[in-house]
């Protein structure tokens, strides 16, 4: 099922509040990283023709839209994020007539095509940048300038306008000797923010994604996009800037004070969106924007995603995935509990309830492997029971559910057990950082790695079992860009495409039950069993009328959800049983049938039984139609 194909959902049931109801109210998006998806060409980094060439493998999957991380020209310092220009293909991934290629493919599928927007900072090397150094009096205020602080040596320690630690390690700010003057980066030093304060800035970015739709594409996933206002004082000075009137405030143990604070939904945040939203959005129709919400907490993106603020259309909230933080962050080995991801998924479902749109995910590139983070990998049953009882959860929320490339297959984390078989920049510049800070010894450090490292979703796409998992052909001259995940041969697509009890198959019957059932995608939310420490329960529901009716016919709909997110055998708790039409000893008061199982992770009948008797097997997890 395509998006042509599938049912809309009746303008009479509320989504986020539009009237006609958008495109994408019952759609799932699907989320490639290209330089780990297929090489087409043997060079051992994904690229366009290869995604083309497995588009079909997508539809099977009845995902409505992808999401391509950026294949645009770049140095590739921080994987693509570094953009050196935006109307341009890196030759990694192939040329323009390939981008063309690729849309027209995918359109004939009924698969839209949504390209990474990065513009909060550049490359160093885009030519903004350069004209920017050399102060060529168009692009001079085109980034973050700033002196070096009086009494120090430009390019010294100390010299650095402020004391902001970058997120990739080190100070936010790089001394260019070309200007005589430090830029800011929030990450890596080969990107440098972008100065949303001028005008210029604003209309060179509206340009080009005008440019790119006009091309043919749907939409923008929007990176780090809560960034691109900092809080600046009444005279423009930043957070600790000399002369300026604001504090940046505490020094960490690192000799840094944090960046995010001051940089994360600024005071013109809202500005910028809406004035992006009518330079580049009224008045096109189908398109799709979602924004990449750092540091936003779920109450402002229900603001910036109510439909009367005319800013984006979704945002990725990240409370649910965040780590304990603490002096070294997501680093920690503290590991969420269930009962905290509960708390925190509840409370995003709950801001959104009147006004705005959620999207829904555990997985992304910037993520570990949700199996290994809250599954259990362990072993086979355990890891696909596991990843079929998290992706349970995860679909039957009220929103918009995103599937990082081999989530649908229940791929697990690298296993990298040595630095050097690490490639992202994040990780191996934190690793040095917090050892030499004393924060981290190298063991503690190795495994925090090998638990939360980016890396860890980037590894090829697992196609088969053969020498490179069918990411690149097995005689290949050069060796894919990072290591494939050696259970690739009991890990892979192709033994789960036609198993009708694989990831693959559960995660298409979650995709088809949003596209056929509006109270998957509209329906009202609430948790049951809030407290329990192992089981994540919740009722959807949809009346005609109000914020009802449905794409099945329906005047009312109640499916119960229930899922038990551990390896041991639990009891079915309270709330949850007089949902299912339990009594508190058990008795059936309106019974249990097998048949009104809309999916489930062990067999209808067994989970019935289960059901009957008030117990549940390790992750076990249901739908059940009230």
């Amino acid at each position: 099922m395509t998006t042509e194909q599938r049912s809309s959902i009746p303008d009479r049931i509320r989504t986020n509040g539009a009237t006609p109801n958008p495109w994408w109210s019952n759609a799932v998006v699907y989320q490639i990283y290209p330089r780990s998806f297929q090489d087409s060409n043997g060079d051992g980094f994904g690229d366009l023709q290869g995604i083309t060439s497995r588009l079909e493998y997508l539809a099977d999957l009845g995902v409505d839209v992808i999401w391509l991380s950026p294949v645009y020209k770049s140095p590739q310092d921080d994987n693509g994020y570094d953009i050196s220009d935006y109307r341009d293909i890196d030759p990694m991934f192939g040329t323009m007539d390939d981008m063309d290629e690729l849309l027209a493919r995918a359109h004939e599928l009924g698969i839209k095509v949504v390209m990474d927007l990065v513009v909060n900072h550049t490359s160093d090397e885009h030519a903004w940048f350069a004209g920017s150094k050399a102060r060529d009096g168009k692009h001079d205020d085109f980034y973050w300038w700033r002196p070096a602080r009086q009494g120090f040596e430009p390019g010294t320690p100390g010299a650095e306008p402020n004391h902001w630690g970058s997120v990739f390690g080190g100070s936010a700010w790089q001394y260019d000797p070309e200007r005589k003057e430090y830029f800011l980066h929030i990450f890596s030093k080969k990107q440098p923010d972008l100065n949303w304060e001028n005008p210029a800035v604003r209309r060179e970015v509206y340009d080009m994604m005008n440019w790119w739709l006009d091309r043919g594409i749907d939409g923008f996933r929007m990176d780090v996009i809560t960034l691109i206002s900092k809080l600046v004082d009444a005279q423009g000075k930043l957070p600790g800037e000399e002369g300026s009137e604001l504090d940046e405030g505490p020094i960490g143990a690192d000799g840094f004070s944090d960046v995010f604070g001051p940089s994360a939904d600024g005071p013109r945040l809202d500005e910028f969106l809406k004035e992006m939203h009518r330079e580049v959005f009224d008045g096109r129709e189908g398109t799709i924007t979602v924004g990449e919400a750092a540091g936003i907490t779920p109450e402002r993106g229900a603001e910036v995603t109510d439909v009367a603020n005319r800013e984006l259309d979704m945002l990725f909230v990240f409370s649910h995935v965040e780590g304990p933080g603490g002096p070294v962050g997501k680093w920690s080995s503290e590991r969420w509990a269930i009962a905290d991801l509960k708390k925190t998924m509840s409370h995003q479902q709950e801001v959104v309830a009147q006004k705005g749109w959620a999207s829904l995910f555990f997985n992304n590139h910037d993520q570990p492997r949700s199996v290994s983070r809250w599954g259990d990998d362990s072993n086979e049953t355990m890891r696909q029971l596991s990843a079929k009882a998290l992706a349970l959860v995860m679909h039957m929320h009220r929103g918009t559910p995103y599937v990082y490339e081999g989530e649908e297959l229940g791929m697990t984390n690298a296993g990298f057990d040595s630095l050097d078989q690490y490639r992202d920049l994040e990780s191996v510049n934190m690793y040095h950082q917090l050892i030499d800070a004393g924060l981290m010894t190298h063991d503690s450090m190795m495994a925090a790695l090998k638990a939360v490292s980016r890396d860890n979703s980037r590894t090829p796409m697992q196609w088969d079992d053969t020498k490179y998992a069918g990411f690149t052909a097995p005689y290949a001259p050069t060796e894919p860009w990072i290591a494939v995940n050696p259970n690739k041969d009991s890990i892979n697509a192709k033994q789960q495409v036609r198993d009708p009890n694989s990831v693959f198959a559960f995660y298409r019957k979650l995709i088809e039950l949003r596209h056929t059932h509006a109270v998957v995608a509209a329906g009202d939310w609430q948790i049951l069993d809030a407290d329990d420490p192992n089981v994540y329960a919740f009722v959807r529901s949809l009346t005609d009328g109000t914020v009802g009716g449905g794409v099945d016919g329906a005047e009312t709909k109640k499916l119960i959800v229930v899922a038990n997110l551990s390896g041991e055998k639990v009891a079915l708790p309270a709330e949850s049983k007089q949902a299912l039409g339990l009594d508190m000893a058990g008795a059936i008061i309106g019974g249990i049938s097998a048949d009104r199982m809309l999916i489930d992770t062990y067999e209808p009948e067994h989970t019935a039984a289960n059901v009957l008797f008030g117990t549940l097997d390790p992750w076990e997890a249901f739908v059940y139609e009230a």
